[in-house]
């Protein structure tokens, strides 16, 4: 766990990031980028071959855009900017052949594209209510199961009425919609291990594959095959994908 005094973006240009802070974790799969604002303690984690970028913004760029964590889809101008501020490593201090000026208006660019760049759905609330987490840890361990509420409910010692009024009024969602943001952080998570749509599928409690890959794409803009497919091309062709190294 560590926290920085300017906030940062963390992009993978190859392979698959979750970022995880107190609010909750983001999953940043190609062309996203997660936004960490600063002084908010967190970690990442790489799940497979995964070429990891980190750009820190000014205070006064960082105000321009939200004071939580949250995931923004990348334009292809914002990619080529993200790429071209951390050069052939890591972090936005590794492309020395730019001057100070020019990457001030480089991170002015970038800026005004997340400005204009929707959130994504991908950011996962963390309950902080005893019940939900108890919750939260049934599921986080096992993302197939497919009890109702209320059958987890009388497992943990609570009525459904007061458990969706905690997710709606603690999470801004229902259940059934944090539960489905789950399965599809972890389908993620599979997808960058090499396993297929209905391994998957079945893995993060979908009976039938097609149900699956409707729920993916209305969270992830494409099917899982696709996005399996995009995954292979995301990475620069100038180096290969490596795994990732925390923040500085």
């Amino acid at each position: 766990m560590q926290s920085h005094p300017r906030g940062h973006l963390v992009y993978a240009a190859g392979g698959v990031l979750s970022v995880h802070t107190e609010r909750g974790t983001s999953i940043v799969p190609a062309n996203r980028v997660a936004w960490t604002p600063a002084r908010f303690t967190h970690y990442h984690r790489a799940h497979g071959d995964t070429d990891m970028r980190i750009v820190f913004l000014a205070p006064s760029l960082a105000r321009l855009i939200p004071d939580h964590p949250t995931v923004f889809l990348v334009s292809d101008l914002a990619r080529e900017v993200l790429l071209a501020l951390t050069g052939l490593r890591d972090y936005d201090e590794a492309a020395p052949d730019y001057s100070r000026s020019a990457r001030s208006r480089l991170l002015r660019v970038l800026v005004e594209e997340l400005r204009e760049a929707p959130e994504q759905p991908l950011h996962l609330p963390e309950p902080q209510d005893d019940r939900l987490r108890a919750i939260a840890r049934i599921l986080y361990e096992t993302p197939a199961d497919n009890a109702t509420l209320a059958e987890l409910g009388k497992t943990i010692g609570a009525g459904t009425r007061t458990l969706s009024r905690l997710f709606r009024n603690e999470l801004g969602m229902t259940f059934y919609e944090w539960r489905t943001q789950l399965r599809i952080h972890h389908a993620l998570v599979l997808l960058a291990d090499g396993h297929d749509t209905i391994r998957t599928a079945h893995a993060c409690g979908w009976a039938n594959p097609s149900s699956f890959i409707t729920a993916f794409a209305d969270i992830i803009g494409t099917t899982p095959g696709r996005y399996r497919t995009s995954r292979q091309t995301t990475a620069p062709a100038s180096q290969p994908p490596r795994a990732a190294t925390s923040s500085r």
